[in-house]
């Protein structure tokens, strides 16, 4: 399991989406608590289906501060993994699996 961190400049971070598979990152960049304790504005999901662009249909299931982060934030991430294609591709590509909707949106 990757480290998860709220410093933008942890020097572990990738940034932006793979053209080949790789493994996941070393560190993934959170909100901090703090700021997922002030509340949603989408609901909790924690696992994306990969439905567009490459869609391998794999379904992908993320921690709870990661989930959090999303719910916070939606625009927060541009990219995500996929495990079954083993890349980072943009949200878009990405449903939510509880419900459909398009990540990030």
């Amino acid at each position: 399991m990757a480290d998860l961190v709220s410093d933008p400049s942890d020097p572990r971070l990738t940034h932006g989406t793979d053209d080949a598979p790789a493994p996941q990152a070393d560190a993934y960049l959170v909100l901090p608590e703090a700021e997922r304790r002030k509340g949603f504005v989408r609901p909790l999901r924690k696992s994306y289906k990969h439905t567009t662009g490459r869609a391998c249909g794999t379904v992908t299931t993320m921690s709870d501060d990661l989930a959090e982060t999303y719910a916070r934030d939606p625009h927060f991430y541009g990219a995500t993994y996929c495990t079954g294609c083993r890349m980072h591709l943009p949200v878009n590509e990405f449903q939510w699996d509880a419900d459909a909707e398009v990540v990030g949106s």
